[in-house]
C-alpha cells in the first residue's frame, strides 16, 4: 500500500504543539520541542489537544482561506488589487486555476498536521487511559479536518504511512488515496458519533468543544453524504467510486438524520443560544458571545499566545487573523478640501483599527448582484447593515492631516465623523458624475463617485459598483480595545476570535434537510426563526445611531409559502456572507454552475461605470479542488501515478 506524504505534517506538527497555552483556550506550559516520548505523557496528549485548538488559527482568519472559499462565488470575484492568488479561482477566464496557484492548499497543509496530530493524542490517550471526554476533542478535530478535506479535493489518504488513522512519527513518501465513501464511513462518522455521546453540554474550557459543537458537524455531514449520494446533477467524484453507501443506506436516510441531529441540537442548546440582533452577533466589543459555538481564538494581551503578531504591521502569514484586508477597496484614497472657497484637497478617510475601516488588500470585490438580488431586501431586514460597510466616514481628527471642518461633494460643509461616501441603496438616475479620469476635477470625486444635489457625501449606485470601489466586508473587521484617539494600530493581524462555527447554522441544515424531505413546514418555521431574528434591529450600524425596532413580522410575512433549495442558499448567504462557507454550500447542493455562472460589475479604474456581465466557466470536473502541487512534488512517484493521484481536471 501507498502512504501519504508525512514529511510537511510532522514538522508541522512539532510546531503546533509549542503553541499550548493559547491565551482564552487552554492553561498548558509552552513548549520549545514535542518528542513522541514526551506525546505518550498526559501533559504531552493535553498539549496535543491544545495544538489542535490553536492550530484553527492557520485556517479561519487566513485571508487565502478565505479567497478559496469565496471567490469564484455568488457572494465574490478579484478586486482591483486581484492576483495569481484571485484570478484563476474566479473561474472566468483570467487565468487557469491549477495545481500552484490554488489556495485550498492551506486547508491540505493545515488539515493533515491537525489529523496526525489528533492520531497521536487517541493513541496514546487511550494507552493511559484518559477520559473519552477529552479524547472526544480530538475526535471532533479529525472528522472536521476530514470533512474540509473530503468536500474539497474529494477521496484523500486515511493512512498517513502507519496505517488507516495511525499516528505516524516518520516521513513516508508514498500515498494512496481512500474513497469518498470510505472518508466517512471509515473515519467522519464514528468519529464524530463518538464525540456527540462523550463531549459535554458546557465546554471543559472557555472556547472549549461541547455536544451541541458535535452535533452541528455532525448533521451538516449527514447532509452533505446525502447529497453525495443522491449526486443529481451526476457530479463526477474521484477517486472513483460508486453512489452507494457502505453501510447500505440510502440519500434519504442521511436527510433524516441531518434533521433529527440538527433539531435535537437547537432543543438541547447547552450554553448556546441566538443573539436578539445580527449586528450583535458580530459585533467586535460582543465577541464570543453565546452564537458562537466553536471560534479560532487570538489575544490582544500577548503576541506570543496571539499565535500571530500583534504589532502595527504585519505581512499576512498564518495564523495571523488577516482575512478582511482580502475584501477591502481602497477607500484611503478619498479626498476633501480644507477650503471652501478652492479645492484644497486632503484625505479625509484614514485606516483605523475599527470594523470596516481597517487595511485594504483590494482583491475581493462583491457584484453587483449582492447588493441588488441577494440584500434586495435592506428596510426590514438587518442583515446588509450588519453585513458591509457602505458608509465611509470621515477621521481626519484622529490621522493628523487637518483639524475642523472640511468640504465635500457640492463644497457643503463635514465634519469628522460624517459620511464622505455612500453606496447608495438603489441606483439614482439624478446622480452627476465626474470627468472621464480616475482623478475628478476640482470639488468632484477622485475615486469616480458622483454627487446628488443637496447632499455632502459622495455617493455610488448599485450599478456602478466595480472591481475599483464596492461594499467592505464590516463583521470580519479588526476590533481594539487599545486606539485611545488616534487610529489605532489597523494594519496588523486582528486580536479577534475569528467564528468557525455559528447556533444559527443548526437552523438552516434543518431546513434544508427538511426540504430535501419534502417538509415544507416545518422548513418554512425553521427559516422564519433566522428571519424573524434578521427583522430585529438594536443598532443601525453605518448610520452609527441606536436604532431599537421589530420588523420579525413583516420578514416572516415575505418569506415564501413553499421553501426550495434555492432559498436555503439565498438565506445562507444573508446570514453567513463571507464566512467561508459559500463554496462548499454551491458544491454540496450541485448548484455552483448554475448561481454563479454569471455576474455584473464595472471594471478596474475609478472612473469605471459601466457594468459588464461576466461569464464563468464551471465543469462538473470543476466541483473538486486540485491537489496542491507540493504536496505531488514529495512523492516518490511516477509521472503516471502522480497524474492518477491527481484530480482529472488539473492533470496536464
Amino acid at each position: 500500500m501507498k502512504h501519504y506524504n508525512i514529511k510537511i505534517a510532522t514538522g508541522l506538527l512539532a510546531a503546533g504543539m509549542a503553541l499550548a497555552g493559547c491565551s482564552g483556550i487552554l492553561d498548558e506550559t509552552p513548549r520549545e520541542t514535542y518528542t513522541p516520548e514526551f506525546s505518550t505523557k498526559q501533559r504531552g496528549i493535553e498539549g496535543g489537544i491544545t495544538a489542535l485548538y490553536a492550530n484553527l488559527r492557520n485556517l479561519w482568519g487566513n485571508g487565502y482561506w478565505l479567497i478559496a472559499n469565496e471567490t469564484g462565488t455568488d457572494e465574490y470575484t478579484f478586486g482591483h488589487g486581484g492576483n495569481e492568488n484571485d484570478k484563476p479561482i474566479d473561474m472566468s477566464n483570467n487565468g487557469e486555476l491549477n495545481a500552484t496557484n490554488c489556495r485550498a492548499d492551506n486547508l491540505w497543509n493545515t488539515a493533515f498536521s491537525d489529523i496526525n496530530t489528533a492520531n497521536s493524542v487517541l493513541e496514546n490517550g487511550t494507552a493511559i487511559g484518559m477520559s473519552e471526554s477529552l479524547l472526544s476533542e480530538a475526535r471532533f478535530f479529525r472528522a472536521f479536518d476530514y470533512f474540509w478535506l473530503v468536500q474539497t479535493f474529494g477521496g484523500v489518504p486515511l493512512d498517513l504511512g502507519a496505517g488507516e488513522l495511525k499516528f505516524n512519527a516518520t516521513a513516508t513518501r508514498l500515498s494512496k488515496r481512500n474513497t469518498v465513501p470510505e472518508v466517512y464511513t471509515k473515519a467522519i462518522f464514528p468519529d464524530l458519533l463518538t464525540a456527540v455521546s462523550n463531549l459535554p453540554e458546557v465546554g471543559r474550557v472557555t472556547g472549549g468543544l461541547t455536544k451541541t459543537a458535535a452535533r452541528l458537524v455532525l448533521a451538516k455531514v449527514y447532509l452533505t453524504y446525502g447529497w453525495w449520494l443522491e449526486n443529481p446533477n451526476n457530479i463526477p467524484t474521484y477517486p472513483e467510486a460508486a453512489r452507494t453507501d457502505p453501510d447500505g443506506h440510502d440519500a434519504n436516510w442521511y436527510y433524516r438524520q441531518a434533521y433529527e441531529m440538527a433539531t435535537t441540537a437547537i432543543a438541547n442548546p447547552g450554553k448556546f443560544a441566538l443573539q436578539k440582533s445580527f449586528y450583535l452577533v458580530n459585533v467586535g466589543t460582543n465577541d464570543r458571545n453565546s452564537e458562537i459555538v466553536l471560534y479560532a481564538d487570538h489575544t490582544e494581551s500577548s503576541n506570543y499566545y496571539d499565535g500571530g503578531t500583534n504589532f502595527d504591521w504585519a505581512n499576512g502569514n498564518a495564523p495571523g487573523n488577516f482575512a478582511r484586508w482580502m475584501c477591502r477597496w481602497d477607500y484611503t484614497f478619498l479626498e476633501s478640501s480644507k477650503s471652501s472657497a478652492q479645492w484644497t484637497k486632503f484625505r479625509s478617510v484614514a485606516r483605523e483599527a475599527v470594523q470596516g475601516k481597517d487595511r485594504p488588500w483590494k482583491q475581493m470585490a462583491t457584484p453587483q448582484e449582492v447588493t441588488k438580488v441577494t440584500f434586495k431586501e435592506k428596510h426590514y431586514d438587518s442583515r446588509y447593515d450588519g453585513t458591509f460597510a457602505y458608509q465611509f466616514r470621515g477621521n481626519w481628527d484622529r490621522s493628523g492631516n487637518a483639524s475642523g471642518m472640511a468640504y465635500n461633494a457640492n463644497m457643503l460643509p463635514v465634519n469628522p465623523g460624517d459620511s464622505i461616501l455612500t453606496f447608495l441603496d438603489e441606483d439614482d438616475a439624478s446622480i452627476q458624475w465626474p470627468a472621464a479620469s480616475d482623478n475628478g476635477g476640482a470639488g468632484q470625486s477622485n475615486v469616480g463617485a458622483g454627487w446628488l444635489p443637496g447632499r455632502a457625501d459622495w455617493v455610488v449606485g448599485p450599478s456602478q459598483i466595480s472591481r475599483y470601489k464596492y461594499l467592505n466586508l464590516w463583521k470580519n473587521g479588526i476590533y481594539r480595545t487599545d486606539n485611545g484617539t488616534g487610529l489605532g494600530r489597523p494594519n496588523g493581524d486582528s486580536p479577534r476570535p475569528y467564528p468557525v462555527l455559528k447556533f444559527s447554522e443548526l437552523y438552516l441544515i434543518a431546513a434544508e434537510a427538511a426540504v430535501k424531505l419534502g417538509m415544507n413546514s416545518e422548513a418554512r418555521n425553521l427559516v422564519n426563526v433566522i428571519r424573524a431574528r434578521a427583522g430585529v434591529w438594536t443598532y443601525d450600524n453605518n448610520r452609527q445611531r441606536e436604532k431599537s425596532a421589530d420588523y420579525s413580522a413583516e420578514m416572516t410575512a415575505a418569506t415564501p409559502a413553499t421553501i426550495t433549495i434555492d432559498y436555503i442558499l439565498d438565506e445562507r448567504s444573508r446570514e453567513f456572507f463571507g464566512e467561508c462557507y459559500r463554496w462548499t454550500d454551491l458544491v454540496r447542493t450541485q448548484t455552483w454552475a448554475d448561481r454563479a455562472k454569471t455576474y455584473t460589475i464595472c471594471g478596474l479604474h475609478a472612473a469605471d461605470r459601466t457594468p459588464q456581465t461576466v461569464t464563468r466557466t464551471i465543469t462538473p470536473q470543476k466541483y473538486l479542488r486540485p491537489i496542491p502541487q507540493g504536496q505531488l512534488d514529495a512523492l516518490d512517484m511516477t509521472a503516471a501515478e502522480k497524474a492518477a493521484y491527481q484530480n482529472p481536471s488539473y492533470t496536464n
